[in-house]
């Protein structure tokens, strides 16, 4: 059985944030980076263009608030 099958995939949670603040690739890779040392968290996907920061796994928003915060943004 693989572990990643569809019923797996659908299981996970994905939250939906906005940040705002990002104006660069760096901004994206400081976000994913501090996200995703956050633990429970298994992805990060940060869009500059619409500040949109999905995070899969089980984490609470304050964490997530605190990792974006820890890289110099704001979630809103």
């Amino acid at each position: 059985m693989n572990p990643l099958s569809p019923e797996t995939e659908s299981a996970m949670s994905v939250k939906t944030y906005t940040v705002q603040g990002m104006t660069c690739g760096h901004c994206v890779s400081s976000v994913k980076e501090e996200v995703g040392e956050i633990p429970g968290v298994t992805g990060v996907d940060v869009d500059l263009d619409s500040g949109r920061l999905d995070v899969s796994g089980d984490v609470a928003d304050d964490a997530v608030r605190k990792a974006v915060e820890e890289a110099g943004y704001t979630l809103v």
